[in-house]
């Protein structure tokens, strides 16, 4: 895994040996990098921007958004080797002035004490085996941390058919290979 644009391009990432962690692949995260750029249906832009990584793994996508000019990013992931794995990533492009970590499980979001801020994008990268997508959703909306049309990115096994709330609008679908990116957002 690596970092394939900005000031940190080429970079490798390190990731764990344990088959629970799914590192999104260079070619999806480039395609889901360039809807963000190019799309006429997306009004915020990475640079400066302040972003939700969710499900965050290793953190190869928060760390390419750093990379590309992103503001902050806050991590939430609490499988240990991974997390274990994204704080040795932080530390290797020295970006942690750029980065919070939330160690605690995703699905306790809207039960949380926590201060978390408003984001411009949020990115779910959860195990495919995954089917509780719409509580998570409706908690990102309860708790009010996307921006007035704020953007969701939600990677997906691409047979799965998951159930999403009412005024969650879909944008974009992009399948590849075994997986899908959906950029969706509240209306």
């Amino acid at each position: 895994m690596r970092i394939i644009s900005g000031n940190f391009k080429g970079k490798n990432l390190m990731t764990p040996k344990d088959i629970l962690t799914r590192p999104l692949k260079d070619a999806v995260k480039e395609s889901i990098f360039n809807i963000l750029e190019h799309s006429k249906f997306i009004k915020y832009k990475l640079q400066n921007s302040i972003i939700l990584d969710l499900f965050s793994g290793v953190g190869t996508f928060g760390l390419e958004c750093i990379s590309r000019d992103s503001k902050h990013v806050t991590f939430f992931e609490n499988h240990y080797p991974a997390l274990k794995m994204l704080k040795k990533n932080i530390q290797i492009l020295n970006c942690a002035i750029k980065t919070d970590i939330i160690e605690k499980n995703v699905f306790l979001l809207e039960k949380l004490n926590i201060k978390i801020k408003s984001y411009e994008f949020i990115f779910l990268d959860p195990p495919f085996k995954e089917h509780r997508i719409n509580i998570l959703l409706k908690a990102i909306k309860n708790k009010k941390i996307l921006k007035k049309d704020g953007i969701i990115l939600l990677h997906r096994e691409k047979k799965i058919l998951d159930k999403f709330p009412k005024d969650f609008k879909i944008l974009i679908t992009r399948q590849y290979g075994r997986s899908k990116i959906i950029f969706g957002k509240f209306d």
